[in-house]
């Protein structure tokens, strides 16, 4: 396996990373601006009002994208695994 091949392997993996993490920390951003806006109009400075509706929406956005996460990481496995058999990895990779 040369430097290219290593480099494309690197930039496909970031670029995974940034396709699942990428929806669920937009809608973290949305809701956190949504509660910050909130406690801004209302003047409530509650500590947990911040948290727990972030929380509670990265974990409902996690649980139904759950699927496309998982087909996303397979594919990406499948490349891996070919390259694998076809003899392209070092063995102390």
């Amino acid at each position: 396996m040369d430097q290219n091949q290593i480099i494309n392997l690197v930039q496909e993996a970031l670029f995974i990373i940034i396709q699942i993490s990428g929806p669920v920390m937009i809608i973290g951003l949305v809701v956190g601006v949504a509660v910050a806006l909130l406690q801004a109009l209302t003047q409530v400075q509650e500590m947990t009002l911040a948290f727990v509706p972030k929380i509670f929406a990265i974990f409902l956005a996690m649980f139904f994208l759950f699927p496309l996460f998982i087909s996303i990481l397979s594919g990406f496995m499948d490349v891996i695994a070919d390259q694998i058999i076809a003899g392209d990895l070092p063995s102390d990779m």
